[in-house]
């Protein structure tokens, strides 16, 4: 197939540069066909995988261009070595090529963590299991993006001119400089490998519910330096990951979402146990949030003015205890004073009897008088 117009220039750089663009566009074309049928043949191959299904969804636009930049390359190896710039352009598209490829691994990890999410959910009862497995997907995807990152940093270094050298010249003066970098980077690598242990050993996991400096609430997001902990008033606590290795903390989630609650009340002697104990069992048989397991009324306290009166229940999780710990509160309060008034908490006293003698009753005598309004003789 001849051009008219490439034949109507002279041979030279300029004849080079033409075809050279030319080609490059049709391979551009070419790519860009050859994966659109490439896509649509491996979506109905991989119908009923869902990591392949995510991987070519998220990861779509990363391999187009990595398609495109890859024609465009095998185009710049090919043309005449009098091509305009041919220098240049090779090393911007390949440093182009590495960076589109470091894009495509990362859209693979991001489909990885999509594809595990989709599998474990953990909008259910019972979902220690999958919480387990999020944590971990999410800490290490974010610790895959990292070193993904800095792999594709190194080889565009080492593809551009100077680079070897300079990097040569950093470790020549590697001396002061580097333990002033180690120092300051201490931080950075102490919650990355903190992330990395979080991601193992799981003291804490996504959705956990913990207590933290005396604060209730859930882990909502585990980044690579820190912990976002929502608490119950809808505030955030930033923690750094580093502290979860460093410092003790409740996790009330850690081996199981069931808890057991407590209600203490301080009632007078005459309580009666028995019907107290009828009236609890049926508060928690009544109340939804109640799992069945615990249903427990005993004294466990006792002073001179009142007995301490604790029910303990059971829970499927901490939120639903709360709850149940406030629907019992106020149904037992409810139930003691309509019907045993006499059994709430009060203060007694007694008054000793008075001996009457000749001056106690002249006394009184006279603070009747003064009581009357009667004059006082002298």
């Amino acid at each position: 197939m001849e051009i008219p117009y490439l034949n109507n220039l002279q041979p030279g750089p300029l004849q080079s540069g033409v075809i050279v663009a030319v080609a490059a566009v049709l391979a551009i074309l070419l790519a860009m066909i050859v994966h659109r049928i490439g896509i649509v043949v491996l979506r109905r191959l991989v119908r009923n995988r869902p990591f392949t299904t995510n991987a070519t969804r998220i990861a779509f636009r990363a391999s187009q261009v990595c398609v495109a930049l890859f024609a465009v390359r095998v185009v710049l190896t090919a043309a005449p070595d009098d091509t305009p710039g041919l220098r240049s352009l090779s090393y911007v598209c390949t440093v182009a090529l590495i960076v589109a490829l470091t894009w495509f691994v990362m859209r693979c990890i991001v489909s990885v963590s999509a594809t595990i999410t989709q599998l474990n959910p953990y909008d259910v009862a019972d979902n220690l299991k999958a919480r387990r497995i999020l944590t971990q997907t999410r800490v290490l995807t974010r610790s895959a993006y990292f070193i993904t990152g800095l792999l594709g940093l190194a080889f565009v270094l080492l593809t551009l001119p100077g680079a070897r050298q300079f990097g040569a010249s950093l470790l020549a003066s590697a001396g002061v400089a580097g333990l002033v970098a180690g120092i300051a980077a201490r931080p950075v690598l102490g919650n990355f490998i903190a992330g990395l242990q979080i991601a193992f050993s799981q003291p804490i996991r996504i959705d956990d519910v913990l207590i933290v400096n005396g604060e209730w609430g859930r882990v909502e997001e585990i980044t690579g330096t820190f912990v976002v902990v929502r608490i119950w008033d809808e505030r955030r606590m930033i923690v750094p990951l580093q502290w979860f290795i460093e410092n003790p903390f409740e996790n009330w989630t850690h081996t199981s979402s069931t808890i057991l609650g407590t209600v203490f009340l301080w009632l007078d002697f005459k309580v009666p146990l028995e019907a107290l104990r009828t009236e609890f069992e049926r508060v928690c048989k009544a109340a939804p949030q109640w799992d069945g397991r615990v249903c427990v009324l005993q004294v466990t306290d006792s002073n001179e003015r009142a007995m301490q009166v604790r029910m303990l229940v059971s829970a499927q999780n901490s939120g639903n205890a709360f709850d149940l710990r406030c629907a019992i509160r106020e149904s037992m309060i409810a139930f003691i004073a309509e019907h045993h008034p006499e059994a709430l908490p009060r203060l007694r006293s007694a008054i000793d009897p008075v001996e009457l003698t000749p001056s106690t009753l002249a006394d009184a005598g006279v603070h009747d008088k003064i009581l009357d309004g009667a004059p006082m003789q002298r």
